[in-house]
């Protein structure tokens, strides 16, 4: 079907396309009330991903494998009045639906020997609080001389105390964090409370994506608005953009949830790109409209649309790509999800823009001022910006394009200074009181970032139980480090108190009695299952830097291959070697996903527009703008994270459509007039202004992410501007420099 057309077809039916939208529209906008919101990072990891499947299993027979921390700060923890605060705080989260465990100092488990023999019972009494001095040196005593709880549950200060908490592997992480934070604020406690653990991080980002959304995307609406008005000074050029923009939103996000996906801290940002993809596309024709302004409305959106309709479809396209090629490489699946639905965002916004929007023209009324305005406006772009643009690159094309190289070289110079980051931490700001817990954590603590130890075998064996003991002694010889607690631990405390010595028994008969005193106890399911098949060691690790969790894990690694055997199978996981292979998943899928959708991008646009060589030099101003990113990146010290990972794809997504645009117009023109001037100025002339208001109005709606609560997201806003900025600066200064140094030399070779 012809173009001329479909263009015809849009115009008659257009109040049939117009109906069909809106019922769409309050379909898609009835199913956003129930998206989910997910920020939990280990729910992303891919099924098959061997750390995921062991968090899991741990998950299952250990009570939980997600655990919370509230850090109760105070100038002395032994005092009797902290101590009960501390103990109406563990029982209060312990009542809460979803928690399978609580331990903090005023219920964790207490083994010691007396003349009645062995008891075993909890630390502090909870009904005979200690009051004097004298019992509170012995309460110090006998944390400082239990390995298992030595500066783990009371800093080394005394100024602070942990409450730790798991939550049941079925529990809704939201629903319980979100329970732990009202109860505890309820009690009204003296003491300083912080939150910390991936239950607290992940429902602390859920609500501020949701804060974000709530407040940052009005005001980019606000702002993007006041700049339409401002270039195109009607209601239709304000309204038109940002309504196409705004459905194209509503039609993603309710397909993402009427599939059953949940929002992540990724697909956080599929408003504010749609935002500004979907103004993209309906600028170009509104614009066109505006350029044609003759007699006849009709003929006049049929024409433009006859005009722009390829370019925008093409943009769409190589938009697409961009987003799609996240699928390739992308190791969490809130990466996959976030580009499957920005794509699918992209489309819709090119079909609101196609088929909407000239709908929309057809039947709204004409401006009186048809003319004097609009007219006005183009006169000045053309003689204070577009008229000077193409003197100069006619002038000095090779300065142009010297200055770009220039540009191209210093920013590979900056590349090589590009740091990774996986560390969650970072999406707080400098004094958030999360980043705060997280300080205390690593200072006072051993850190925040679970390790497990798994062991399969009979957990009343000496060999298994020495097995274990070994394994925790190796680890603390880690800097990272601090403490490990254990079963084997348990026994060897037990046969402390009875022998003196801190060891596992070599008798199996005497293990089982000493097993027998601990049977019963909570703290059991934490470290054995139900048939004593399976343990773990649990432990935290201390530093957030990537190449530390690597040297550990090549350390730990060394030390299973040794240690493992069929009597006692070994193997070990947690959120270190989670971020070891997120932190290299960073660098597969950046490579991965830019490559990728570089050569389809030239591929696409070398097919529709004939021409390998077009496809290529449509391709080549990004490519700029893509160095230029990670320069800045790497000259600044901006860190490569979850977030940022996505800034080079989605530039390349929406830059390329400058460039194809220019290039475009530029062949039709060129093609049928044969004057190379004449085709870059009218290029310029026709896409110029929508470019330059399409890039001010989408760099100012990213640069309101400036104002989040997360930082990766305001880098991520800044990043995008950057892109936005010199990729269209590339489109409309390096792209023509390199077709009129081209198309010179060849006119020069026939003459």
């Amino acid at each position: 079907m012809e173009i001329n057309s479909i263009s015809n077809k849009i115009v008659r039916f257009r109040w049939i396309i117009i109906t069909a939208v809106l019922l769409c529209t309050v379909f898609f906008s009835y199913q956003i009330t129930r998206l989910t919101i997910d920020a939990d990072v280990l729910s992303s990891l891919p099924d098959d991903d061997r750390h995921a499947v062991m968090l899991k299993k741990i998950g299952e027979n250990f009570g939980g494998n997600r655990m919370g921390i509230v850090i109760l700060e105070t100038d002395n923890i032994y005092k009797t009045s902290v101590i009960e605060h501390i103990r109406q705080l563990t029982d209060s989260i312990g009542k809460i639906e979803g928690i399978s465990s609580v331990s903090s100092l005023s219920n964790i488990i207490n083994i010691k020997g007396g003349e009645s023999g062995i008891e075993i019972g909890r630390l502090v009494d909870e009904y005979e609080l200690p009051r004097s001095e004298e019992e509170f040196k012995l309460l110090r005593e006998n944390i400082a001389a239990n390995e298992m709880y030595k500066g783990s549950i009371v800093s080394e200060d005394e100024t602070s105390s942990l409450v730790v908490f798991t939550l049941d592997d079925r529990a809704d992480v939201n629903i319980v964090a979100r329970a732990v934070l009202d109860k505890a604020e309820s009690l009204d406690l003296p003491e300083k409370l912080y939150y910390i653990g991936s239950p607290m991080l992940i429902t602390y980002i859920a609500e501020l994506m949701r804060k974000d959304l709530t407040l940052l995307l009005p005001i980019a609406i606000i702002l993007i608005a006041v700049i339409l008005f401002l270039s195109f000074r009607s209601a239709k050029g304000v309204v038109l953009p940002l309504l196409s923009a705004l459905i194209a939103i509503i039609w993603a996000l309710g397909s993402m949830s009427l599939l059953g996906f949940s929002m992540s801290m990724i697909s956080n940002n599929i408003p504010i790109i749609l935002l500004a993809i979907g103004s993209a596309y309906t600028i170009h024709v509104v614009n066109r409209v505006n350029q044609l302004q003759s007699s006849g409305v009709e003929k006049n959106i049929v024409k433009a649309l006859n005009y722009v309709m390829i370019p925008v479809v093409l943009a769409a396209i190589t938009t697409a790509i961009g987003f799609v090629s996240f699928i390739f490489g992308a190791y969490l699946e809130m990466i996959v999800d976030f580009g499957i639905f920005t794509a699918l965002g992209t489309f819709i916004a090119c079909i609101m823009a196609i088929f909407f929007v000239p709908s929309m023209l057809a039947v709204l009324p004409q401006s009186s001022r048809k003319k004097n305005v609009e007219n006005g406006k183009i006169d000045f772009f053309e003689k204070w910006f577009l008229n000077p643009l193409t003197d100069l690159l006619f002038g000095y094309p090779k300065t142009v394009l010297g200055i770009w190289i220039l540009l191209i070289l210093v920013s590979l110079s900056g590349v090589a200074f590009i740091n990774r980051s996986v560390d969650i931490q970072e999406y707080f700001k400098e004094g958030n009181p999360t980043r705060e817990a997280e300080r205390i954590m690593v200072e006072k603590f051993g850190g925040t970032k679970p390790v497990f130890v798994h062991f399969k075998g009979n957990m009343q064996s000496p060999e298994v139980l020495k097995t274990m003991m070994k394994t925790s002694a190796y680890m603390e010889a880690s800097p990272d480090i601090y403490t490990s607690m254990s079963v084997a631990k348990l026994i060897a405390e037990i046969n402390l108190a009875i022998t003196g010595e801190r060891d596992v028994p070599e008798d199996q008969a005497m293990i089982e009695q000493m097993w027998f005193l601990l049977d019963g106890n909570e703290v059991m399911n934490r470290f054995v299952n139900e048939d004593l098949t399976e343990g773990i060691i649990i432990s935290k690790f201390k530093s957030p830097d990537n190449d530390s969790k690597i040297v550990f894990s090549k350390y730990m690694a060394a030390f299973i291959e040794e240690n493992s055997n069929t009597e006692c199978e070994i193997q070990i996981t947690g959120m270190p070697f989670v971020d070891i292979t997120m932190d290299q998943s960073l660098i597969n899928s950046q490579m991965g996903s830019i490559s990728i959708a570089i050569i389809f991008v030239i591929i696409i646009v070398g097919l529709m527009l004939r021409s390998f060589f077009n496809g290529l030099y449509a391709s080549l101003p990004i490519i700029a703008a893509i160095t230029i990113l990670f320069g800045v990146m790497g000259l600044t010290g901006i860190s490569l994270n979850i977030a940022t990972v996505l800034v080079a794809s989605v530039a390349l997504g929406i830059g390329i459509d400058y460039s194809i645009h220019i290039i475009s117009h530029f062949n039709e023109l060129f093609k049928s007039t044969g004057k190379l001037e004449n085709a870059i100025h009218e290029s310029l002339k026709i896409s110029g202004k929508a470019i330059i208001i399409n890039v001010i109005s989408v760099s100012a709606g990213f640069l309101v992410l400036v104002f989040s609560e997360m930082v990766p997201l305001q880098y991520f806003g800044i990043l995008i501007a950057i892109s936005m900025v010199s990729s269209s600066l590339g489109a409309i200064t390096l792209l023509p420099a390199l077709l009129i140094t081209i198309h010179k030399k060849s006119t020069s070779k026939k003459s």
